[in-house]
């Protein structure tokens, strides 16, 4: 009998076990949660490839468990298995991290190695995952079932205070830590790698401690072949109108009565899982969806502090390690007290509800995060916005059209693109002009689905237009983007933050840049004839474009800033309501499912079936991959 924790009944082994868990936990989910910012940023993917992309390599995390599950109960044994596939998590980790260093090879190269790494780490999380949990089950005696049921719990909350810090940490080392001149992917994958490493460490310094149950067989494949020959022996005997109790019974003429029965209990189990994979469907989200929903919403807490999209994910985990004492001290023993008896199945039922109630409050979010988006012209249409930058209002007529019917005022904000038809993928077309009772004319070259700005400006002997493309497409970070249009007759330099403009003479117009959301009230500005110390240009918010037109008033420079995409107004404070509702869904039915899968399994099969549990989340992504890829269904239906 192995050694007790302070009298108690709690073997002394599963300190290294949860332990190893809190930081395996800290590794995977630090590297998931820069996951699809990097693939959206640093690969330039788009969102729906990158949802599909996460949720392919979330899927293969369950998928490859069944794997693990068969190493360990068939030839190595649990405490091998976690320590092999750990190694193998390892390297995909270093693989993974080498593949985020832009200076190593081109983007296919970039893309190689993270997909690489991607499916090694699969490979080492997946296998490990029904072993670890499986494993610290087994260190206790069958007769202490209560600290076995709280052992669960804390195993639980090790996952989820590996997920807070890690969700905390790595994308502060991603966005904060600048490397290669940009933000530092590969420190933010090296870290979960190094956590990885420890994770090995913890576990094999236990080893003698540990209560290791050899493998009992080949398990699952002596369950597939029994179903196999039940089936079989059916179908031929079904002509001769032989009748048995349960179709399972006609494999005992090869297959001992113990094994059938052992069978009969985790398939019962297992047809329970069926409507699982929706719950894993909606939870697993919050790494994809949830975090792009995020970017596009106010992430500052007051003048000074902000956070970033991708840290909103460690909530969850947050909560989980508030929700669990809550649920299990509370909530629980006050529902036991209304004499209603609380089950695993009505847990987990319950559990699903929340879920479903979390995606309406996230629907909701969603409904009013993308009134700030400016969509994409559809074909034959380009979109179009005007700037007077004239000393006095002008009126502009599209020929044979009837957009900007009221007269625009100097240095006035539009108020929104308008959609111009084209009738054709490219089309050049005529504007008039009206400016103190003059008309003007001017044409210019438009594509389909593209956004412009026409600038209008006075030149001797009348106006003149300039058009310019526009970028609309908010940024992944959630960052502002920045440009500057020039009506002074020398070129600048102008720095916003770290970031360096140079914007051409002559009505000309900077390239735009994202620069960091924050109150720019003194700006550096130069050109060749004097300094611009103080140029101002107020606050630059999150999500927001901003076109900057510098003019000349009374001998000085001043910034008009123009807002070309709205800036996000939707606080990131309204997903708390749809991540606490996630997260207590998850309480009542990932903890539950977790010890309800392991008590439930016969002691040969037990690694099977929290497989077979893990296998639901695969299932579940695999939906995701479905709906985002196949579909093409936007972001408010996801």
């Amino acid at each position: 009998m192995g050694k007790k924790l302070c009298g108690t009944n709690y073997p002394t082994s599963i300190c290294f076990i949860v332990v190893n868990e809190f930081c395996e936990r800290f590794s995977y989910y630090g590297m998931k949660a820069v996951l699809t910012l990097y693939f959206v940023s640093y690969l330039k993917w788009d969102k729906d490839l990158s949802t599909a992309i996460y949720h392919a390599f979330s899927g293969l995390c369950y998928f490859t468990p069944i794997l693990g599950a068969v190493i360990a109960d068939s030839w190595l044994g649990k405490f091998k298995t976690i320590i092999y596939l750990s190694i193998v998590y390892v390297i995909g980790h270093v693989v993974k991290s080498v593949g985020a260093i832009p200076t190593v090879g081109n983007t296919d190269v970039h893309i190689g190695l993270s997909m690489f790494g991607l499916i090694l780490i699969a490979l080492g999380t997946g296998g490990i995952k029904p072993c670890v949990a499986a494993f610290g089950g087994d260190q206790f005696e069958e007769e202490h079932i209560k600290e076995r049921q709280k052992f669960f719990s804390i195993f639980y909350m090790s996952i989820n205070a590996g997920s807070v810090l890690s969700t905390l940490i790595t994308p502060i080392l991603r966005g904060d830590v600048k490397c290669f001149g940009d933000d530092c992917y590969a420190l933010a994958f090296g870290v979960p790698a190094a956590l990885m490493v420890v994770a090995l460490a913890v576990f094999i310094f236990g080893s003698g401690m540990y209560k290791k149950t050899p493998p009992q067989g080949n398990v699952l494949g002596e369950v597939c072949k029994c179903i196999g020959f039940a089936i079989k022996n059916r179908w031929n005997s079904s002509k001769d109108g032989l009748k048995r109790k349960h179709w399972l019974d006609w494999a005992e003429d090869k297959y001992p009565k113990r094994l059938i029965q052992e069978i009969k209990m985790v398939l019962r189990v297992l047809v329970l899982y069926i409507p699982l994979p929706m719950f894993w469907a909606l939870f697993d989200q919050q790494g994809s969806r949830w975090t792009l929903q995020a970017t596009r919403m106010n992430l500052a807490f007051g003048e000074s502090f902000t956070i970033k999209p991708d840290q909103m994910q460690l909530l969850n985990a947050l909560l989980i390690l508030v929700f669990v004492p809550i649920f299990d001290l509370i909530i629980y023993p006050l529902v036991g007290l209304c004499r209603i008896k609380i089950m695993p199945l009505r847990k987990m039922a319950t559990g699903m509800i929340f879920a479903a109630l979390a995606f309406g409050a996230a629907t909701l979010v969603e409904i009013n995060v993308v009134k700030t988006v400016v969509e994409p012209a559809p074909a034959d249409q380009s979109l179009l916005q005007v700037f007077n930058l004239a000393d006095g209002d002008v009126s502009v007529k599209v020929a044979g059209g009837n957009l900007f019917q009221d007269p625009i005022k100097k240095l006035q904000d539009p108020s929104a693109y308008e959609l111009l038809p084209l009738g054709a993928p490219n089309k050049e077309l005529r504007f008039d002009v009206m400016f103190k009772e003059t008309s003007y004319s001017c044409s210019h070259e438009f594509e389909e689905r593209k956004a412009y700005s026409l600038i209008v400006h006075e030149k001797a002997p009348g106006i003149e237009c300039k058009l310019v493309e526009d970028y609309i497409t908010k940024n992944e970070d959630g960052n502002p983007n920045v440009r500057f249009f020039n009506t002074l007759p020398e070129a600048m330099n102008i720095t916003v933050g770290e970031t360096e403009f140079y914007v051409p003479q002559k009505y000309s117009m900077s390239a735009s840049s994202s620069v960091n959301r924050g109150l720019y009230a003194a700006v550096r500005c130069s050109h060749q004839t004097k300094q611009c110390e103080n140029l101002y240009l107020g606050l630059l918010d999150f999500g927001a474009s901003y076109s900057i037109v510098l003019v000349e008033e009374e001998g000085k420079i001043v910034a008009k800033k123009m807002e070309d995409v709205k800036a996000n107004n939707v606080h990131i404070a309204w997903q708390i309501p749809q991540y606490a509702l996630l997260t207590a869904g998850e309480v009542m039915f990932s903890i539950t499912g977790l010890e309800f899968s392991y008590s439930q399994a016969p002691n040969s099969m037990k690694s099977v079936l929290q497989a077979g549990w893990l296998l639901t989340v695969a299932f579940g992504n695999v939906i995701v991959l479905i709906v985002a890829e196949g579909a093409g269904l936007e972001q408010v239906s996801l």
